[in-house]
């Protein structure tokens, strides 16, 4: 039985001994009510309002797109506090369905929990992704609360179950990327392509993966689009050499 609380944002998961219950919550669509430190609030069309916890590269993200519609793939799970005698019902949520997939298969390595594997992914899944097949374990280490035997179990536990997300996944239309959240239509549909155009000959000039996919998404995020791949690889190469800045993106 699932019964709701007054307090906007949250709900209550009532079990009744000998008894298990499954809820599925698995997409929220809504109005993007505010954005907070690891989650963000959703006001649905029925009034209630959902306290969704999310990856940090998508948090960050999303502080200028308050009020505009929203929807999220998201993934309910229990979390145990106070040394497991309080249970909370929690939702997290994710722009696309790839992301959502990626998270399940984080959570999957030892140390990795579901609010540590949140605030690890400071980085979109494809860039780490193209770590893991990489075996890049320095980059991994860049991220939020990954040490190095974290990294190091990452690989180990994940390498050769994630190359989708880190080859065809690592550039989906403008959509896919949660980009033009706000559907200002900013943004190009052909970047995808071109990004993947660009990471194949930067791999072939003996790029890493993995910092390509960092590069080349600095550039995509950048208010001034390239106009072809060349122009895309001329910007990457900028970047490394230290010789482009890059504006921030406003919308």
């Amino acid at each position: 039985m699932v019964a709701t609380g007054s307090r906007p944002g949250s709900f209550f998961l009532v079990a009744v001994a000998r008894y298990h219950y499954r809820v599925v919550i698995a997409k929220i669509g809504g109005i993007l009510e505010s954005v907070q430190d690891g989650g963000v609030l959703v006001r649905t069309d029925g009034g209630l309002t959902y306290e969704v916890l999310m990856p940090a590269y998508t948090v960050a993200r999303l502080g200028e797109s308050l009020g505009s519609p929203i929807e999220l793939h998201t993934l309910y799970f229990i979390e145990g506090q106070a040394q497991g005698t309080t249970m909370s019902p929690r939702l997290a949520g994710f722009l696309t369905p790839e992301d959502r997939r990626f998270f399940e298969l984080f959570i999957t390595c030892k140390g990795i929990g579901n609010r540590r594997a949140l605030r690890a992914m400071a980085l979109e899944t494809a860039q780490i992704a193209a770590a893991i097949v990489d075996r890049d374990a320095t980059m991994l280490q860049s991220l939020p609360e990954i040490g190095k035997r974290t990294a190091e179990t990452i690989i180990a536990t994940l390498r050769g179950k994630v190359d989708g997300f880190a080859s065809s996944r690592s550039y989906g239309t403008a959509s896919d990327r949660g980009e033009d959240v706000a559907g200002d239509g900013a943004t190009a549909t052909g970047s995808g392509a071109m990004a993947r155009e660009a990471l194949e000959v930067l791999l072939s000039l003996g790029e890493s993966r993995a910092q390509c996919v960092v590069w080349i998404d600095k550039v995509l995020w950048n208010e001034e689009k390239p106009a072809d791949t060349q122009e895309l690889i001329s910007r990457v190469y900028g970047i490394k050499s230290g010789s482009v800045g890059l504006s921030n993106r406003t919308g």
